[in-house]
């Protein structure tokens, strides 16, 4: 089995004019989906602009205080004091990516004007222009330091000696900035532009991992010491590079942006999409995961998709790894997947949120909902999500407990745990705000009782996470967290800005027709 996680890096301020943008989101499922949560009709009122407003303003406090003066790149995290930020001193493309995306949405919103925007694009631009970076293939590595652009050779907590790492994944989002930016900064369009045309995500393509290709996680340019590699270079150009062992087999993870962008850019073929695993096959070679996968097989571009759904509490849909929001919606902020994709990702987006909240407010009964990987709230940074939502048998948990759920594989083995008894759950804000764009009142009633019973909030906006029971909170904000929260907010209250900037006429054309095919077996039981 090829290994299936990212990295995602650990830990994570000041505008003040008013939320403008009123339209309800212009990317729906369809009127018919079974996942009654969505409206389509939302209309946010007076009230709820002011707060969600008051939530963007200090959200992108929170990203000004994480973001080096002189070269314009943020830190990876700061604490909880956006007056006298202690950075981080490392940050990632990702990272990079989210501040570029987050800045255009603070303009739009009236938070910093077209002057503000425009200079701080530009000197991140222009910094990442100069950086140390993979040539050939255009890409960046993973961890610089902010203060300096430098690359890092000692790893983030400054422990143990790194070989300098490109990933797919943490590249992909950095591109999809430079998208978004090239359409929604047309002054800086040339400037991004002459980055997004080097980058060549056709290095991590894999022809022979499996029928139809998979993308790797990514390639050492020069040999690390510790660690075995493969050798090679799926793009042909310049010298060999040392790749991880590890592909991205499965479908409905964060890693499926970097075969989107693959296909935005003509440099990966359509069936790499449709190699990936909806869920593991449904025989007992396959029963350490949680449950037994349901489904029918489907041939899509001359390749057989097993198209298999787990259940949950009379829901059907295609499981995540780690059963997460970010997983599962993060994709989305730039690909419009439930309307391009009616019959797949506009059933399963709706059902894992609907599945989401119910899990916090029914099931485990937290009183809160919205799970995601994050700080923790007793210190360092692990994975958060509905559990019976995820392939990991280790399991995402959505309780401090790390509570597991274990229903058993039908027929092959019994389940350890299928009635599990939750403890002090973990609500994670940037979740519940990927959420807004199909559940917008529950999103906002939720998250104004993690800011008013919880009082998980300081003068950056939410904090990273907060255990429920105890109260305990992580104080401190993770960048890449708050650009999802203002990526989230662009669309929901911008008209689909982050997605309308995205996704051009040619970006539509090389990705809407591939996803559009597909029909999930998610629905209602």
């Amino acid at each position: 089995m090829t290994a299936n996680i990212s990295r995602r890096t650990l830990l994570a301020a000041t505008g003040t004019a008013a939320l403008v943008g009123t339209a309800a989101p212009a990317y729906a499922a369809p009127a018919a989906s079974p996942a009654d949560l969505l409206k389509a009709n939302w209309k946010p009122t007076r009230a709820d602009k002011a707060l969600v407003g008051r939530w963007a303003r200090d959200t992108w406090r929170s990203l000004v205080a994480m973001t080096d003066e002189r070269t314009g790149l943020p830190a990876d995290n700061i604490g909880e004091s956006v007056t006298n930020p202690v950075r981080s001193k490392y940050t990632s493309p990702t990272n990079i990516g989210g501040y570029l995306w987050s800045t255009v949405v603070a303009r739009h919103l009236g938070i910093i004007s077209p002057q503000e925007s425009l200079r701080r694009v530009t000197q991140t631009l222009t910094t990442m222009k100069n950086v140390v970076h993979h040539k050939p293939s255009g890409m960046y590595f993973n961890w610089y330091d902010e203060a300096t652009g430098e690359v890092l050779h000692v790893d983030p907590d400054g422990t143990r000696q790194i070989t300098p790492f490109v990933s797919s994944v943490d590249n992909a989002w950095f591109a999809c900035a430079l998208m978004v930016v090239r359409n929604a900064e047309p002054r800086a369009r040339a400037l991004a532009d002459e980055l997004l045309n080097q980058m060549n995500f056709k290095f991590y393509y894999n022809p022979a991992a499996r029928p139809g290709g998979l993308m790797r996680g990514g390639f050492f340019e020069t040999q690390p010491p510790d660690e075995e590699t493969d050798k090679g270079n799926h793009a042909g150009v310049g010298p060999d590079v040392y790749y991880r062992k590890f592909h991205y087999d499965t479908c409905n993870t964060e890693a499926r942006i970097a075969g989107y962008m693959g296909f935005a850019l003509n440099q990966v073929p359509h069936t790499q999409y449709f190699a990936t695993y909806r869920t593991f096959p449904d025989s007992c070679d396959w029963s350490w995961v949680e449950q037994r996968p349901k489904g029918v097989h489907r041939t899509y571009l001359g390749l057989d998709v097993f198209e298999g759904t787990y259940s949950y509490r009379g829901m059907r849909m295609v499981p995540s790894w780690g059963g997460d929001m970010f997983e599962s919606l993060m994709p989305d902020l730039f690909v419009p997947e439930a309307t391009w994709a009616p019959r797949s990702w506009g059933i399963n987006h709706p059902l894992t949120v609907r599945a989401q909240i119910e899990h916090g407010l029914d099931d485990a009964k937290y009183g809160y909902w919205g799970f995601s990987p994050a700080s923790n709230p007793k210190g360092g940074y692990s994975v958060y999500g509905v559990e019976a939502l995820g392939m990991d048998p280790n399991g995402y948990p959505s309780d401090l407990e790390g509570t597991n759920f274990d229903a058993g594989f039908e027929g092959c083995r019994e389940g350890t745990n299928p009635n599990p008894k939750y403890g002090d759950g973990v609500v994670t804000p940037h979740a519940a705000f990927l959420a807004m764009a199909y559940a917008p009142r529950q999103a906002i009633d939720n998250l104004s009782k993690i800011e008013n019973t919880l009082h998980a909030y300081g003068g950056g906006g939410f904090y990273d996470s907060v255990a429920v029971k105890s109260g305990l909170i992580a104080r401190r904000y993770l960048s890449l967290d708050q650009a999802m929260v203002m990526g989230a907010i662009g669309n929901v209250f911008g008209n689909d800005l982050i997605r309308r900037s995205f996704a051009s006429r040619t970006v539509e054309s090389r990705i809407r027709p591939l996803i559009a095919m597909e029909q999930f077996e998610s629905g209602l039981e």
